[in-house]
């Protein structure tokens, strides 16, 4: 699957590193090349990087002749330097041939500029939202969102979300274990909330290397409406009660009790935002005792209710015009 992304004179280099290092594990796993990605940039010489890292672009922009099947454009540091006029039109012909195109960070001026946001809901780094509002007043700019899918088009926020915009692109070609297993390797988290509680940060971000200890983690994820109570943990990890709730908290930095409960809570919100189920019917797959305790464990750790959760994080019925972000 060929992937273009060009890149403004002074880019951020995380950007391009994100989504390189997200295609290439996805890859990795998928044991082919399965993405096929091309960096491309105005000039035939090496983009000097906002931090100073010097990078060379594969290609010159007009030497990409054949539609790639997708098309995303990396921000910078503050707005990007305008490029030629012949950019421009470029984007603007070629993206709405892709079957999908986007932008990181502030990218999105560039598709801006290229007539590619119109009554389009687009996401941008939340101190560029109300500028890119106020240049592209057709566009609907929500400064919130960590990434949003809209049609064809994907833009997320700043720089690190890059990886998260990367992980739904591999999520949607590859499937959800081989993204997962991409947010394991790069240590980020599947789809993560915006002004919500980050707490899906520290359940990825927390995946040990031990051994005994990892497949416990593993088991939680795969098995949230198991016993998980310590004596069953314990069992799995072939280790005393006593002993592996020491040696769980030292390493993992929670105790088990409140990574099953955090690891509940994101299973019970990734039903809510993917289907119809009842709340009860969340609750038993979630493994939670009853609705009643999943509601208490919402209101305590991201201070919402799940039908509340439901109503402003779910995705659309349809799939189109759908935001993807802030996603548990």
């Amino acid at each position: 699957m060929r992937i273009v992304i060009f890149a403004p004179s002074n880019v951020h280099s995380l950007e391009l590193a994100g989504l390189m290092d997200v295609f290439s594990e996805a890859n990795a796993r998928a044991g082919k090349a399965f993405y096929d990605v091309t960096i491309v940039a105005e000039e035939d010489r090496p983009l000097v990087c906002s931090s100073g890292l010097r990078v060379m672009p594969d290609a010159v922009y007009r030497m990409i002749e054949d539609v790639p099947d997708t098309l995303l454009v990396a921000g910078s540091v503050g707005v990007p330097n305008a490029p030629g006029l012949e950019v421009i039109d470029w984007l603007g012909r070629m993206a709405p041939q892709t079957r999908r195109y986007g932008s990181v960070c502030t990218g999105a001026f560039l598709l801006g500029s290229a007539g590619l946001l119109a009554g389009r809901r687009v996401a941008t780094h939340w101190q560029y939202a109300a500028l890119l509002a106020e240049r592209f007043p057709e566009a609907m700019v929500d400064g919130d969102r960590v990434f949003i899918r809209d049609g064809a088009l994907v833009t997320s926020a700043g720089s690190s979300a890059a990886i998260d915009l990367g992980l739904s692109l591999v999520e949607e070609d590859l499937g959800r274990a081989v993204a997962l297993y991409v947010a394991r390797r790069l240590v980020a988290f599947l789809k993560r909330p915006g002004d919500q509680s980050q707490f899906s940060v520290h359940l990825a971000a927390q995946t040990v290397e031990r051994s005994r200890l990892q497949k416990v983690q593993e088991y939680i994820l795969t098995h949230p409406n198991a016993d998980l109570s310590v004596d069953a943990l314990a069992k799995i990890a072939a280790m005393s009660p006593r002993n592996f709730t020491r040696v769980f908290t030292q390493e993992v930095g929670i105790s088990p009790s409140d990574y099953v409960d955090l690891t509940r809570i994101d299973v019970a919100r990734y039903l809510l935002e993917a289907g119809q189920l009842t709340i009860d019917a969340i609750a038993a797959k979630s493994g939670f005792s009853s609705a009643r305790a999943m509601r208490r464990a919402f209101l305590a750790h991201i201070g919402s209710i799940p039908t509340d959760y439901r109503e402003r994080f779910r995705t659309s019925g349809d799939g189109s015009r759908s935001s993807l972000s802030e996603k548990g």
